[in-house]
């Protein structure tokens, strides 16, 4: 038996009961519109004013809110699936996977994209104009996506080439392991996915601990920025364990299998994203004041 056979027959098994589907559901759609609209006011209050949508930093920022929008809404449409209409057209499910394997690795790589941004902002300042522009911005933001974009399609080169014809009008539980379910690619997703947790710690370390250095002449901005490197490891923590994933539901065969998913959902999926209005839309003083007019705004009577 395959891993994706396998993975239908325990679905199969462990199917849950209408009332506990229901509850597991509408915990998901709950989280999911919680988080997503005040991530909506982030976006709202981002595009309102120029002081925002002219800094590299808030650039980098709200890009990485809408991936995480994005890449939030796919897993909740794909948990919903799994629950409603269980499978799915294969070429659909390919392009739900994609979208959400390219979102996914996105948030690592954009997350060491701020990191460098804090550290030539508080360690070489006066550098930080020149270096750091809106257009160099948007152009690391395409590199990126292309990144991302590349190392999805070429699961799906592989499949194209290895699966017979009659697997792409077929329907399926879907799922990465069932729509790509080539070992190769397998092995080529965990070594991508090694060579960027490594290229980012190597980031993250050298950023913090450059700033870290820095921070001790007492400057206040860049305590502020080694505490905001230390936030980014946390996320990347937990980013990385969405990379071990496919070795964790090997793992969860032997156990109630949808319960532990749904509470291996939680903190993968939804967790990370919700840190990201907690840093910026929080911490941040400038973004923090915007906001909070908005929201009184929306709040006062008209």
């Amino acid at each position: 038996m395959n891993v994706s056979s396998a993975n239908a027959t325990v679905v199969l098994q462990y199917r849950d009961s209408f009332t506990k589907a229901v509850i597991k559901n509408l915990i998901i759609v709950g989280l999911w519109i919680s988080v997503n609209y005040i991530n909506a006011g982030l976006i709202h209050t981002f595009c309102k004013h120029q002081i925002f949508y002219m800094n590299p930093r808030y650039v980098l920022f709200i890009h990485l809110v809408v991936n995480d929008m994005v890449q939030m809404s796919l897993t909740v449409i794909l948990f919903i699936i799994s629950y409603t209409v269980y499978q799915l057209n294969v070429p659909m499910c390919c392009i739900l996977i994609l979208l959400a394997l390219s979102t996914t690795e996105n948030t690592p790589l954009n997350l060491a994209c701020m990191a460098v941004e804090c550290y030539i902002a508080i360690c070489v300042p006066l550098r930080h104009v020149q270096i750091c522009t809106v257009n160099r911005t948007l152009m690391l933001i395409g590199s990126i996506w292309t990144t991302s974009i590349f190392s999805a399609l070429a699961d799906l080169f592989i499949t194209l080439a290895t699966e017979p014809r009659d697997f792409f009008y077929s329907k399926i539980f879907c799922q990465t392991q069932t729509v790509f379910p080539n070992p190769v690619i397998i092995k080529k997703r965990e070594i991508t996915y090694a060579v960027f947790l490594v290229l980012v710690w190597i980031t993250i370390f050298f950023t913090y601990f450059n700033i870290l250095f820095t921070a001790q002449t007492a400057s206040k901005d860049a305590k502020k920025a080694r505490n905001t490197i230390f936030l980014h490891g946390f996320q990347v923590l937990l980013c990385m364990t969405t990379y071990v994933a496919p070795q964790l539901t090997i793992v969860l065969l032997r156990n109630n299998y949808v319960d532990t998913v749904f509470y291996v959902h939680l903190i993968i999926q939804v967790l990370p994203r919700a840190f990201s209005p907690i840093i910026y839309g929080v911490r941040d003083t400038t973004f923090r004041k915007y906001l909070k007019r908005y929201l009184l705004c929306k709040m006062s009577p008209q």
